[in-house]
């Protein structure tokens, strides 16, 4: 055998001698001064430990303008919806019928409105309302969708049937008629009526998207091994298809809110949603719009707050959507 001769198992082993040792300094030199070694990843990355779709997402939205700007807005608003009194320290019911429907004024830059309130502060005040409808809404919609259409979609049989059925007649009851229909027996002036009435009507949409999403993950390949190695239904809903089916729900969800939102406002409007004295955008819209050709600004100030706040939850639901869907990458 000649000696010039090394067997390929010892390259890279140590064994190698001369042979090894000129293979990495060929390697050394054809690197540029400072490179990482191949494989190494970016500077301060984790060797080796790939991002979960969580981490990937999260780093996604931290990136992309829109989320950043909707979840600003939200903050803002989330903060003066539980502490109005930070950019408004007047009372949204006390009212000078001497100002009534006059423009701004020094210290009221959104003028009065027909009983002479502050226009401002109500429009503060009213962020209340709206948001907790929204965010009580979605959770006991996400959550009692998720439920059921997840706890369908694992076991199927005559539940998932019977599931899908009910959803059906919950997709067949028009939304503004049943909401006329349901909110005016209900004297309350508080807003979980109006939660009860959407939670009611909101579920169903959750509900398909969690089932689909269930009946998709129950069917990978770890699944069917944990399965094989003895997990119970338990442990496979918990553990293996929860985490990778509540993306979806997520997505429909944060878009849903932003559709509650204009919702509630839409029934209080129409006078069977939220009811005096709740202070509310729906309310003072409804209130604002037979002066809007003499006093605009009592229409235009919340009905501006409105939109915004349903814009700002509607393009976060864009963005989530965007992150956590692996087609869209």
């Amino acid at each position: 055998m000649p000696e010039s001769y090394v067997p390929k198992e010892a390259i890279g082993h140590g064994d190698g001698g001369s042979a090894a040792l000129a293979i990495g300094e060929a390697e050394s030199l054809e690197r540029r001064p400072g490179a990482a070694p191949p494989g190494a990843g970016p500077p301060g990355a984790p060797v080796g430990k790939p991002r979960s779709l969580w981490s990937d997402a999260w780093h996604d939205l931290c990136r992309n303008p829109v989320f950043v700007l909707s979840a600003l807005v939200i903050v803002f608003l989330v903060v003066i919806a539980i502490w109005p009194q930070l950019i408004a320290t007047g009372n949204p019911y006390r009212a000078d019928l001497a100002k009534a429907q006059q423009g701004s004024q020094p210290g009221h830059p959104f003028g009065f409105d027909t009983q002479g309130r502050d226009v401002y502060t109500r429009v503060v005040y009213g962020a209340r309302a709206s948001i907790t409808v929204g965010v009580c809404a979605t959770a006991g919609a996400a959550l009692l969708g998720s439920l059921l259409g997840g706890l369908a979609g694992f076991f199927g049989g005559w539940g998932d049937t019977l599931l899908s059925r009910l959803a059906d007649i919950f997709f067949g009851i028009p939304v503004i008629l049943g909401g006329l229909v349901f909110l005016s027996m209900v004297t309350s002036t508080t807003v979980w009526p109006v939660v009860g009435f959407i939670v009611l009507l909101g579920w169903p949409q959750i509900s398909r998207i969690a089932r689909g999403s269930v009946v998709t993950a129950k069917q990978n390949d770890y699944v069917q091994a944990a399965r094989a190695l003895g997990a119970g239904n338990r442990r496979l809903l918990l553990r293996h298809i929860a985490p990778n089916a509540v993306a979806p729900v997520i997505v429909v969800a944060t878009i849903a809110l932003g559709t509650f939102i204009a919702l509630e406002a839409t029934l209080s409007y129409l006078g069977a949603g939220l009811k005096p004295p709740t202070v509310s955008w729906g309310i003072d819209i409804s209130t604002a719009s037979p002066y809007i050709r003499s006093a605009p600004h009592m229409l235009l100030w919340p009905a501006g707050a409105l939109s915004i706040t349903v814009l700002a939850f509607i393009l976060l639901g864009d963005a989530v959507r965007d992150a956590l869907d692996p087609k869209l990458r």
